[in-house]
């Protein structure tokens, strides 16, 4: 069946998205699949009893539409205790249905017809066809190839008058930068004194190495005052299908966030909610940095003596591979060149830019098995 009347897109350059493409070739060819980012190994069977339990203690109906006070509060003592900023648990958080949602609520809920939303390419992909739905104008500065830092000279010649929103994310998806104290430093500086609000994506910020602590903007009282700061249960415990995910902002822009959350979804899955709560009490179940940082080092120490470049990689759990001295292929080409040929689906950077970059580097996801980080290290290493 078609549409019998006349149909102008509202997204144009939009089609299927690059996972959905390189997830199909991998179970097509029988790949191993390091491209689409979730994990594949087991969860917390504590958790999962957890929500067992709290389904038949008959916690199946509708939560309260900012999410149950149990976990704003236990999420607001979090944010205390990691980052030294208070939140009042009843007006500055809500608990939504995933990351990509919250992202998606707070670009409606502030950004109108003309306005400029600063995004740092490469970018995660739902960043600019929100700003674009909402009648905004995408803004592209580009991060500064290989270690992905912001040139916050740039930054500040590209603010305008129309300038409304900037979106930071550390750590960064797809690179695995993350953000240093002197950059919110910067940020802080440049935003000062304007009407400037900040979208920051912060799904990642239990996922960080070498020792390096996650920079929140929370942290910067400057910051925090003007931005929606977007968290992920499913980053941290392993269950993206269970789409949960939290925003923190000041109760002037919560109230106006609430006021679309409330349309678009009303409110998120109940049980899962009363497990995460109590989950939360032991902070060893969010404390996964080491946990991730053996994968990454496994991983990265797999391909030892390959023709692969290794670049920096200091949160996440993607690695940037540099293939230059393999082929002179457009990363799109050899990455499905990668699965047909090798068995390996990554993900070709390109894609995350608005014009594409063509640095000849592919993204790879560490969060599987050992084994299969194995196997794919052995692999690559005889490419």
């Amino acid at each position: 069946m078609n549409y019998p009347g006349s149909l102008t897109s509202k997204l144009p350059s939009v089609g299927t998205t690059i996972f959905t493409t390189m997830s199909a070739l991998a179970t097509q060819h029988n790949a191993i699949n390091l491209s689409q980012g979730f994990p594949d190994f087991p969860v917390s069977k504590v958790l999962v009893d957890l929500v067992y339990k709290y389904m038949m203690e008959g916690k199946n109906q509708y939560a309260p539409l900012a999410g149950i006070p149990p976990l704003r509060k236990t999420l607001c003592d979090k944010m205390e205790r990691l980052y030294g900023t208070s939140y009042n648990w009843e007006t500055e958080i809500t608990i939504t249905a995933g990351g990509t949602q919250a992202i998606a609520t707070a670009i409606s809920s502030v950004i109108r017809e003309g306005d400029e939303v600063i995004i740092f390419s490469p970018a995660y992909d739902c960043y600019a066809p929100f700003v674009e739905l909402n009648g905004g104008q995408p803004v592209f500065i580009k991060l500064k190839y290989p270690d992905y830092h912001i040139d916050w000279e740039e930054v500040k010649k590209m603010i305008t008058r129309r300038t409304r929103m900037i979106i930071v994310n550390s750590p960064h998806n797809p690179t695995g930068a993350v953000f240093t104290e002197q950059d919110l430093e910067q940020l802080a500086h440049l935003v000062h004194g304007s009407n400037i609000l900040v979208l920051s994506d912060e799904v990642y910020e239990h996922i960080t190495f070498d020792g390096k602590a996650h920079m929140s903007v929370a942290r910067n009282p400057l910051l925090a005052d003007r931005s929606f700061v977007v968290f992920s249960f499913g980053k941290t415990f392993h269950v993206t299908g269970w789409k949960m995910g939290y925003v923190l902002a000041p109760e002037n822009l919560m109230k106006e966030f609430r006021k679309v959350h409330q349309y678009e979804v009303f409110c998120v899955n109940a049980p899962i909610q009363y497990a995460f709560a109590e989950f939360l009490g032991d902070a060893k179940n969010y404390q996964i940095d080491k946990f991730y940082e053996q994968k990454r080092d496994l991983f990265r120490q797999s391909i030892q003596g390959s023709r692969f470049k290794l670049l920096p990689c200091s949160g996440t759990y993607f690695q940037l591979l540099d293939y230059s001295e393999i082929t002179n292929e457009r990363d799109t080409d050899y990455a499905i060149r990668l699965i047909k040929e090798n068995g390996i689906a990554a993900i070709p950077v390109s894609v995350f830019y608005n014009v594409p970059e063509y640095n000849k580097v592919l993204r790879f996801c560490f969060a599987k098995h050992d084994d299969t980080l194995l196997e794919a290290g052995k692999i690559l290493s005889l490419i």
